[in-house]
C-alpha cells in the first residue's frame, strides 16, 4: 500500500565495497540474518546475504532500493560462516564482499540455486506421491470399515454362516495388510532423506596402532587447550596421530576438517583414510567436478540437522565450506607455501585461517610438519602454541644420510656428464641394481630456462613480461611461465641468425639425460607440464614400484610415502638459495629436508645427494650435520637482527600499471603517503624502516603490467591492529583521490 512503512536490511554482496549496502523490504516479509536475497547494485542483479535486519538508515530513504526477492529455497548462511569472513577481511585488509565472493563464487551460488530448485521439484514429487498413496490408503480403510461392519452384523444375525464369516474375516485381514504396506511406503518416502543421511560406514573400531612416542604426543594433543604444533621428523608417523585424534572426535559425533596443501597429496591419503572411516570421508578441491563440490557442500549443510559426522579432506578452499559441529581441525605440512592464496583477494594463509576457524567453533586444532615454518616455531616458543616434538621414526629406520657433491670441483677434474656428476651416476646405478627407486628433484620445469645466442648474446624474452622464455622441447615452443605466452621455437637468432643455445636445465632436459645414462630404467616426470589426468597415475605407478626413477619439481617433495624409495637427488639446488627473498634459506631447508624424508622410510637407510657449487653454504652444512634445532635458532636470530617476521608483521603494497611512468610515479606518491601516516621506526631493537621502497620486484613486468612494491614493516605490539587498519584506509583514500582503483594489491604476510 502507498505510504506503508518499510523495513530496512543490510545486504552483503560479492563485490569489493568498503561499506555494506542498505535495501528495503516489505514489512510483512519475514527476513532473518543469513537469508539469501536478490538485489540490484549498479544496474546488475546479485545474490547476497542479509547481515542485519530492522536497520535505521542514515541516508535518504527515498534513494534506498527494494530487494528483488527472498531466496527461501537456499539454505541460510550460518553466523559461524560470516564471523570467519569478518575475521579474514579484518586480518588480510580486504573487504567483506571479497571474502564472501571467495567463499561463495558465482558458479557455486548458481549451482546452489539449481540444487534448491531440484530439491523443490523433488519435494513436490514426493508430496504428490504421498498424496496418491494416502488417498489409496483412505479408500482401503473405508472398505475395511465396511467389511468390519458387515462382519459384525453377520456374526450377530446369522451366526451359523461360518464359511461366509470366515471369508469376511480373511478379507479384513488382507485389506489391513494392504493398508499397512501403503502406510509403510508413505513412511519410507517421507523419511527417505533422513535414511540417506544415516547411511554410512563408520568403522570407528578399526585399530590405529601407535608407538609409545606417538601415544605420548596423542595424549598431550588431546589434553592441550592451545593450538598444537607437532614438530615431527619425516617418517615419524604424524598421520597415525592425526587419524586417532580424528577417530576419537568422530566417535563423539563431532566433525573433522583435515587440510592438505596439495591435491596430489590428498589423493594418496584418501584411500587410506576411507579404509578407516568409510563413507564419512568427504573430499573437496579445485580439480573435483562442480557437481561433486556442490554435493559435498550440501552433505555438510545437512549435518546441521543431525546425521552422521563427516571427515572433510581438502585443500585451503575447504575452509570456507558451511562447517558445523567441528570438533577437530588438522593442518598437515603446515609450512607448505601452497596454503597461501596469491590471487584474488583475500590473499590468506590457510594455516592461519584454520586457527581462526578453530576459535569460532571452539574446537581443537593440530598442525604438523617435519620442517615447521619459523612463524609457527616462534608461536611455540612464545607459548601461543603447544609445541610437541616427535623425533623417532615410525619404522625405527635411521635418518637418511646427506652427501654433498661439489660440482665445481667435479668439473675441474672432468667428473661431470651433463647435469650429473660421475659419482652421482654411480650411486644411481647401484641403487637401481639393488632394486631401489630414485627421485631426482630439479626446481625448474621445461627443457632450458633460457635460450641465448652465443654470437650476439641475444636472449629470447617474453614480449609481455621482463623475463626469459623457457624452451619446451616436447612441444617445440618457447613459453613464459608468468603470463602463459607461447610461440613456436626457431633455432636461429632473430638478430644475427646464429644457432640459439640453451642455458641451464629444466626437468625435461634432466629426463632426457637420465634416459640416456640409464636406458633400462623406467622413468617418469612430474611437474607443472604433466597433464592433470596423469598426475594420480604417475604417483600410483611410482608407489607400486612400476617406475624406477621419478623426476620432478617441488611437487615430488611433498608428503608422499614411497616404500621403495632409497635415493633422492637435488640437481641444481643452488637456485633455491639465489632468490631475492629473506625466506630463501628457510624455504631451501624445508624443501631439502622434505626430500631427505621421502627416502629410506622402511628397513633400508636412504640417502639425499645434493649437487652444488656452494658446498660450504650453512643450509647444506646444517642438513649434513643434522642439527635442526641449531638451524632454526640461527634463522630466528637472523630474522630478529634484521627485523623480519615472525618478529614483525609484513605488508606488501604491489602496484601494477601498463604505463611504466605511471607505475613509478604513483608508487612513489603512495610510499610518501604511507611514510606520512606511519612514520619511520627509530627503535633500537628493530633497526628497520617502517616503510621502504618502492622497489622493482625480481620480475618487474608481468602480462604487460609494470610492477613496483612498497614494503611496510610493523611492530607486533598493541597498536598493530590500528596501524594495519590505517594502511588499509590510506590505500582506499589514495585510490579514490587519484581514481586508481584496480592497480594496488594489499598483501598481508606475503610469502
Amino acid at each position: 500500500m502507498p505510504g506503508q512503512k518499510k523495513k530496512y536490511i543490510s545486504v552483503l554482496l560479492p563485490l569489493k565495497l568498503d561499506w555494506i549496502p542498505c535495501y528495503s523490504a516489505d514489512p510483512d516479509e519475514e527476513i532473518a540474518q543469513g537469508q539469501w536475497v536478490r538485489a540490484v547494485f549498479s544496474g546488475r542483479e546479485y545474490s547476497g546475504i542479509v547481515l542485519q535486519t530492522d536497520m535505521v538508515p542514515d541516508t535518504d530513504t527515498g534513494k534506498i532500493k527494494d530487494i528483488v526477492s527472498v531466496e527461501r529455497q537456499l539454505t541460510k548462511v550460518s553466523r559461524e560462516e560470516t564471523r570467519l569472513w569478518e575475521m579474514v577481511a579484518d586480518y588480510y585488509l580486504c573487504t567483506l564482499g571479497e571474502v564472501f565472493r571467495a567463499a561463495y563464487p558465482a558458479i557455486r551460488i548458481s549451482q546452489d540455486e539449481a540444487l534448491a530448485k531440484m530439491k523443490e521439484k523433488e519435494a513436490g514429487r514426493k508430496a504428490r506421491a504421498i498424496g496418491l498413496l494416502e488417498a489409496r490408503a483412505g479408500r482401503i480403510e473405508e472398505r475395511i470399515l465396511q467389511k468390519k461392519k458387515k462382519l459384525s452384523e453377520t456374526e450377530k444375525l446369522y451366526p451359523g454362516k461360518e464359511k461366509f464369516i470366515a471369508r469376511l474375516r480373511e478379507a479384513v485381514s488382507t485389506l489391513s495388510c494392504q493398508e499397512e504396506e501403503i502406510r509403510e511406503k508413505i513412511r519410507n518416502i517421507a523419511a527417505g532423506r533422513q535414511e540417506k543421511k544415516e547411511t554410512g560406514n563408520l568403522m570407528f573400531d578399526t585399530g590405529i596402532a601407535l608407538t609409545k612416542s606417538q601415544e605420548k604426543i596423542f595424549e598431550a594433543a588431546s589434553l592441550s587447550d592451545k593450538p598444537v604444533l607437532i614438530n615431527g621428523v619425516t617418517g615419524s608417523g604424524k598421520t597415525e596421530i592425526y587419524l586417532k585424534l580424528a577417530r576419537e572426535t568422530l566417535k563423539k559425533g563431532k566433525n573433522v576438517l583435515y587440510l592438505v596443501p596439495e591435491i596430489a597429496v590428498s589423493r594418496q591419503l584418501v584411500e587410506r583414510i576411507r579404509n578407516i572411516f568409510g563413507d564419512a570421508v568427504l573430499t573437496f578441491h579445485s580439480e573435483e567436478s562442480a557437481v561433486s563440490r556442490r554435493n559435498t557442500a550440501e552433505k555438510i549443510r545437512q549435518c546441521r540437522d543431525g546425521g552422521s559426522p563427516y571427515l572433510m579432506l581438502g585443500t585451503r578452499s575447504s575452509l570456507f565450506l558451511p562447517h558445523n559441529r567441528l570438533g577437530l581441525i588438522i593442518v598437515d605440512e603446515e609450512h607448505d607455501p601452497s596454503y597461501k592464496q596469491d590471487s584474488p583477494a583475500p590473499r590468506y594463509n590457510g594455516r592461519d585461517v584454520a586457527v581462526m576457524l578453530s576459535v569460532i567453533h571452539k574446537c581443537r586444532i593440530v598442525m604438523g610438519s617435519a620442517t615447521p615454518s619459523l612463524e609457527s616455531v616462534f608461536n611455540g616458543l612464545c607459548g601461543k602454541y603447544e609445541m610437541l616434538a616427535l623425533n623417532e621414526k615410525f619404522y625405527s629406520a635411521e635418518d637418511a644420510g646427506v652427501e654433498i657433491i661439489d660440482t665445481s670441483a667435479e668439473r675441474r677434474k672432468r667428473g661431470m656428464s651433463g647435469s650429473f656428476s660421475k659419482k652421482l651416476i654411480s650411486m644411481i646405478d647401484g641403487t637401481l641394481m639393488s632394486g631401489g627407486q630414485v627421485m631426482i628433484f630439479r626446481p625448474r620445469r621445461a627443457f632450458s630456462p633460457v635460450m641465448q645466442c652465443p654470437g650476439c648474446g641475444e636472449i629470447l624474452k617474453c614480449p609481455h613480461c621482463n623475463v626469459s622464455l623457457s624452451f619446451h622441447k616436447d612441444t617445440g615452443r618457447m613459453v613464459c611461465h608468468h603470463c602463459g605466452y607461447s610461440a613456436a621455437f626457431s633455432p636461429e637468432c632473430p638478430k644475427c641468425g646464429s644457432s640459439m643455445q640453451g642455458i641451464g636445465s629444466g626437468t625435461q632436459k634432466i629426463e632426457e639425460e637420465t634416459a640416456s645414462l640409464f636406458p633400462d630404467a623406467r622413468i617418469a616426470r612430474l611437474d607443472g607440464d604433466t597433464p592433470k589426468s596423469m598426475v594420480a597415475e604417475t604417483i600410483r605407478k611410482f608407489n607400486a614400484g612400476e617406475t624406477d626413477i621419478l623426476i620432478g619439481t617441488h611437487i615430488i617433495a611433498k608428503g608422499f610415502d614411497f616404500p621403495g624409495l632409497v635415493l633422492t637427488v637435488a640437481v641444481g639446488a643452488d637456485s633455491l638459495l639465489g632468490l631475492q627473498d629473506f625466506r630463501a634459506d628457510e624455504k631451501a631447508l624445508q624443501v631439502l629436508e622434505q626430500l631427505r624424508g621421502r627416502c629410506g622410510r622402511r628397513d633400508r637407510q636412504g640417502t639425499l645427494v645434493i649437487q652444488t657449487c656452494k658446498p660450504e653454504h650453512p643450509v647444506y652444512k646444517g642438513l649434513a650435520e643434522g642439527n635442526r634445532e641449531l638451524m632454526y635458532s640461527t634463522l630466528l636470530s637472523e630474522r630478529k637482527d634484521f627485523g623480519y617476521p615472525p618478529y614483525t608483521r609484513l605488508i606488501h603494497l604491489n602496484i601494477k600499471d601498463p604505463s611504466e611512468r605511471k607505475a613509478e610515479t604513483m608508487s612513489h606518491c603512495l610510499a610518501e603517503r604511507m611514510k606520512g601516516i606511519l612514520g619511520t621506526d627509530d627503535g633500537e631493537d628493530l633497526r628497520i624502516e617502517t616503510v621502504s621502497g618502492p622497489y622493482r620486484p625480481p620480475v618487474d613486468r608481468v602480462a604487460g603490467n609494470h610492477a613496483r612494491t612498497i614494503r611496510i614493516t610493523l611492530k607486533k605490539d598493541r597498536s598493530l591492529a590500528m596501524r594495519k587498519r590505517a594502511v588499509a584506509n590510506a590505500v582506499s583514500e589514495f585510490e579514490k583521490q587519484y581514481g586508481y582503483q584496480g592497480h594496488i594489491i594489499v598483501d598481508v604476510d606475503p610469502e
